[in-house]
This record gives structure tokens, sequence and C-alpha cells, in this order.
């Protein structure tokens, strides 16, 4: 194969034969009026589609082409006897890649394939790079990403996959709306990041002449619109944490989270059972979905695990005894979860539970009865001081959704807050900040609510890959 330079320069020679016939190679306009799809369907009728060039071969007076658009792919065919004599010339500057609009009329070809038959056609984009060979097919994740808009032309597939995330935010955003949500906005820019133990990244306001953080959740933003009156709200909306890449994690991503006045906590459960196996069905068709070696099966009531009882039952720790911070990094470093120094002993607890209990979790389950310790902004459960009213969803070895009562006593609020400040002073840079604001709007009076949240991590997991493949242009690092 010729290196890219030498077809590139091919292309431009084209490209300043083109312009010396008087044609167009970027008119700002087409007269495109079916989909290709619709032209698949309409054998015996006269269309005029467009798309990108993506086959062609030349049989002495005759071409043909495959033109593909967004809907799908169909075979053209070009007579020089057929096409007005402007257009012979211009016939053999085309190549793979280019855009093209064609008018002719459908039907079958000899071989029985849906057929173009081309009486005209304009130039619509002249493509100066082809593209690689080695796209297709290729394996390398990296180059993928980096490169994505040639991924979705090479893999039909990865196309599919983001049809398909479409799907899942639309039916995350309709159920909500169905039931009786409002759809809100908080700001992205926060003085004080809070609602999750996560590193923030952070950017300067010129203007204020200020330093803001990016946020880490949606959260205490919305549980202050509940303070002023709102009682079912939901935002989708990024959020970014600055932490490791892995399968599961991204440092930008989509989340969405709710939050619901007046619900119990066993309202929350009952209605996130409901909205996963809505999600699930709406985005791939089924409530069976395959991860792996494992079948999943979303339908029906799932098993409710409790937290502190199934940590001891795997590792022998009763988190109830109040353990030793010692003992936990002891724990820690037997089970391989490698525990950064100064933490405190809720994030040893959830370490150690992460890479002993969470894996082994395989079919969809709600996970309860968390630690007090593990929770900072979950309401006690009454009936078990120590612990909260807290739920996780959990599903291939994973966290796919996390949800709570919310904590609406002030006084408990800034104790934890404060708990939270000890533990940064030492050393934990993801233990959360002290938010008076926050707590001066619960002073003003929060009612009972329960609140719920869930990423793309589920959608990951609904189709199997890792998550920077379900993102159209993961952060990468950049080329030197």
């Amino acid at each position: 194969m010729e290196p890219l330079e030498n077809l590139r320069k091919i292309r431009l020679e084209k490209l300043a034969k083109i312009k010396k016939l008087k044609v167009d190679p970027y008119p700002s306009t087409s007269a495109k009026k079916q989909s290709i799809a619709t032209c698949l369907k309409s054998p015996g009728k006269n269309v005029i589609c467009a798309g990108r060039i993506v086959g062609l071969r030349s049989h002495g007076g005759s071409t043909f082409m495959d033109l593909a658009d967004y809907s799908a792919k169909i075979q053209l065919f070009f007579s020089k006897d057929k096409l007005p004599a402007t257009h012979h010339q211009l016939l053999t500057l085309l190549d793979i890649g280019d855009f093209i609009e064609v008018t002719g009329k459908v039907a079958k070809t000899k071989a029985g394939e849906i057929t173009i038959f081309v009486s005209d056609f304009n130039l619509l984009t002249k493509s100066l790079r082809p593209i690689p060979a080695s796209f297709y097919g290729l394996k390398d994740t990296e180059t993928r990403l980096r490169k994505r808009y040639l991924d979705l032309i090479a893999n039909p597939q990865v196309k599919d996959l983001f049809v398909k995330k479409a799907a899942f935010w639309s039916s995350v955003r309709n159920y909500l709306v169905d039931n009786g949500f409002l759809e809100v906005e908080t700001p992205a820019l926060e003085a004080i990041p809070g609602g999750a133990d996560a590193t923030p990244f952070t950017t300067h306001h010129n203007a204020l002449n200020c330093d803001f953080y990016l946020r880490i959740s949606l959260e205490l933003y919305q549980k202050r619109l509940l303070v002023g009156g709102f009682e079912k709200i939901f935002e989708i909306g990024k959020i970014f944490r600055n932490e490791g890449i892995d399968s599961e994690h991204l440092q930008d991503y989509l989340q969405m989270e709710f939050y619901w006045a007046y619900a119990s906590f066993e309202d929350l459960i009952l209605f996130v059972e409901r909205y996963y196996q809505f999600i699930v069905k709406e985005t791939i068709g089924s409530t069976k979905t395959q991860n792996g070696k494992h079948s999943l099966e979303w339908g029906g009531q799932w098993k409710r695990i409790d937290y502190i009882q199934s940590l001891k039952d795997e590792t022998g720790l009763n988190v109830s005894k109040n353990p030793k911070i010692e003992q936990l990094y002891k724990l820690a470093e037997k089970v391989g979860a490698k525990p950064a120094k100064n933490l405190g002993q809720g994030r040893l607890i959830d370490l150690i539970y992460k890479k002993t209990v969470r894996p082994k979790i395989i079919s969809p389950s709600l996970l309860i009865n968390h630690p007090v310790s593990v929770s900072p902004l979950a309401k006690r459960n009454p009936k078990s001081p120590q612990t909260v009213q807290r739920v996780q969803v959990l599903a291939a070895g994973t966290e796919v959704g996390n949800g709570w009562s919310e904590l609406n006593d002030p006084a408990d609020q800034e104790a934890r807050f404060k708990d939270q400040q000890e533990l940064r002073r030492a050393g934990d840079v993801e233990a959360q900040m002290y938010d008076e604001d926050f707590v001066q709007a619960l002073e003003y009076g929060m009612p009972p609510a329960v609140g719920f949240g869930l990423s793309q991590r589920l959608f990951a997991v609904l189709v199997d890959r890792p998550i920077r493949e379900t993102v159209f242009f993961p952060t990468l690092k950049p080329e030197k």
C-alpha cells in the first residue's frame, strides 16, 4: 500500500481537477429526500439520496458503488450513457470516502440486488484522506478511541452501541418524567465539592478571580432544592472525578440522580427495581443480559444482601464491634486492597468489602444495612442506629447504582462533616469537605426524602463493554 501522504497527494490533485471543472467540491446544501433505508424499500420509485462512498468498482463504461448513510447501505450503478456529459470526467475523480448525492430509479440487478440506477449525481464532499485499511478489524483499543471517527466508519457495530446508549439515557429520563419527576439543572462549578468520596478537578474563574472545583456528584444542590420546596426532581449531567483509569472508571461521565421528598426507604427500593427493569428492557429489548460468562436476569424480585453480615461471612470481620484502624489495615493488605495511608474506618471497611464480597455478587442484587462510617450523607436506620438506610444495586461484581434515605438532621450532618474533615487533615484526600452553607440549608428544614443515582457504568454492564468504550471520545493522554 502506498504511504498515506502519497494517497493524499493524489486526492489533492483530483480536487484541483474538480475545481477546474467548475464543480464546487464542498457545496452548502443537498437535495436529499430519502434515507438509504427508505430507498431499499422503494423498488420502482425515483429517489434522491446521499451518503458516503464505501465501495467503488469500475468496468469499462459502467461503475458500481456502495453508498452508506446513517440508516443503511445500497449499491449504485452508473452508466456513462445515462449521465450528463459534464459528469463523465467527474465520475473518474471520485474516491471511497467522498460524499455524493444521487438521483435515480430503484430496481434490482440481474443478480437480484436492490440498486439505484443513477441518472444524475452531485459531489457533496471530497475526501482528502483514505480510511486506512488497518482500521477494518482493528483490535488496538487506544488507537480506536483516539481516532473514533474512523472507528465509527470502519466498524458499524460501534455505531449500533451508541444507538443503544441513546436509548438507555432516554429510558432513564422518560421513566422519571412519566412518574412525576421534574428535570433540573445545577452548577458544574462548585466552591465546595460534595456528595461523594472522590478527588475533584480544580479550575480558575477569571471574572470572579476564584478557584472552583468541578462537581463530583449532583447531590447537595438538588437537596437544597428540596429545602426550597421541590419534591420530585432529577438531573442528568456530567460529573468529574480525578481518579484512576480502569474498565469501570472514567474521569468525566454522565450520571443521573433523583430526589424524592416524603418517600420511604422501602418506597425507594421498590421503585428502583421497577426502574431498572424498565431501563434494561428499553435498552436491550429483554430483561436478560450477558456479561462475560454470566447470564443476568434483571426481572423479578432481587435478592437483598446485608452489608455487615456478608462481610462477616466472607472475612470474619465484624464491623459492629468497632474494629481498630490497625486491624483494618492488616486485613485490607491481606486481601490485596492496597490501602493508602491515613484512611478512616469507613473507607478501610469499604475497601475490604469491594475486594472480597462485591466481586462475587453477580445477579442483580440490593445491598443494604451499611455502617454509618461508610455513608456520611445517609440517614441512620432507627432500628439499628449503627447502620444507615442505604441501598446499592450490584450486578456482575460491581456497583451500578446507589441511594439512601437522605440525612436531614443538621446536627448529625454537621458532626459527620467534621469527622470527614478530621480524615482530610490526617491525609485522606477523598474525604468529604465541610459544606457550611449546606448545613445552614438543612437548618431551614428539608423534608424526609430519598435519593438515588446511577451512571453510564450501568450501560457498560448491560452491553458488557469496558466503560471507556461506551464513550465517543474518552480522555486520553495527548499524542507527542
